[in-house]
């Protein structure tokens, strides 16, 4: 039993997933930030765009 617990807590492979998960989860809220923030500079343009052609 002691064997079957010292081998679980030297397995590192659930730690390595939790790592890989937080760094794509940072990836991915850096890409949604500079999406909005691009989306949010670029909404003023195509509105008047929009305004001109009516």
């Amino acid at each position: 039993m002691l064997r079957l617990l010292k081998t679980f807590l030297a397995n590192e492979s659930g730690a390595t997933a939790i790592e890989y998960s937080l760094i794509a989860s940072l990836i991915a809220l850096a890409i949604i930030t500079a999406v909005s923030s691009v989306g949010n500079k670029l909404k003023a343009p195509f509105n008047e765009v929009t305004s001109n052609l009516k």
